[in-house]
């Protein structure tokens, strides 16, 4: 584990949200991939006068998989700053648990959809997909790992499709990895019930059953090894996705074969992360222009 120094803060998203220059900082394209209201990428493309097919980062936006909390306005900045430094953003949002036919198959299918759209797109924008990184925050950081991963997904599931975009790495942003254990580790923050609505346990546990039979093809963590390179970043002071999950998650990776660096940032909580005006928030950004290079 790598220890980075970073000022002590104490971020909220409404706090985010409520910084004025957010009103200012929009995305190039709005891009439907879907018919339903949620079914949409914001596509932040660096100044005009690049000549090389630009670097790709798909950025997922996380709030508990719940329609209730903040889409992809909690990572505005965090998309804006990186594309100030040269990397194109396809930041998604999707449906979610509280929206029609959120939850499973339609958060997944809607993730793996816009992450496909991406090749319909690339040629207009001149976009490179041989470099692209998947990232996200919190729950963002599950799907974002999830879809970077598509091809371990066991032969029968309903999510089973091809890779649309071979990514050369993910970063994860206070991201979980781990389905099961955050619906008992995680509960006190997204609610007891939002793990099993979103995957769906009801229906596809039946009783007597393999108690992760709703996670084989919904969590990193039961579908390793995922041969992709993986970072995982989170701040110590986090009481929503503390390093521990990261920790626990980079143990049984690693057993498996894959490469995981978890880096722990002192002094920063969960939001800290997608702020890049803080110094945890250039770490965030330093790590994914590092990996999408």
């Amino acid at each position: 584990m790598t220890s980075v120094p970073a000022e002590s803060q104490s971020l909220t998203f409404r706090q985010i949200l409520d910084r004025p220059e957010l009103a200012t900082t929009r995305p190039d394209h709005r891009i439907a991939y879907g018919q339903d209201a949620p079914q949409y990428g914001e596509l932040w493309l660096p100044p005009a006068g690049a000549k090389d097919p630009l670097p790709v980062v798909v950025l997922i936006h996380g709030g508990c998989w719940l329609a209730d909390l903040p889409g992809p306005e909690l990572v505005a900045f965090l998309a804006d700053d990186l594309r100030k430094h040269g990397a194109a953003v396809w930041s998604l949002t999707y449906r979610r648990v509280g929206h029609r036919d959120g939850g499973f198959p339609g958060t997944f299918n809607d993730v793996a959809n816009g992450v496909a759209h991406l090749r319909e797109i690339a040629g207009k924008f001149n976009l490179d997909l041989t470099r692209a990184v998947a990232t996200g925050h919190s729950a963002g950081g599950h799907l974002a790992l999830w879809v970077a991963a598509q091809n371990r997904i066991p032969p029968g599931s309903a999510l089973k499709r091809d890779q649309a975009v071979n990514f050369k790495a993910f970063v994860g942003i206070a991201a979980i990895p781990d389905l099961a254990h955050f619906a008992r580790a995680g509960a006190h923050a997204c609610g007891d019930n939002t793990v099993a609505q979103l995957v769906d346990t009801a229906a596809r546990t039946p009783p007597g059953g393999p108690a992760n039979v709703p996670f084989r093809d919904t969590s990193p963590a039961e579908m390793l090894p995922l041969g992709i390179k993986q970072i995982l970043i989170h701040g110590v002071l986090d009481g929503i996705v503390p390093p521990a999950i990261g920790l626990r998650y980079q143990t049984r990776a690693k057993q498996s074969g894959d490469i995981v660096e978890l880096i722990a940032l002192d002094n920063a909580g969960h939001f800290e992360l997608i702020a890049p005006w803080t110094t945890a928030g250039k770490v965030v950004v330093a790590k994914i222009l590092e990996a999408v290079k």
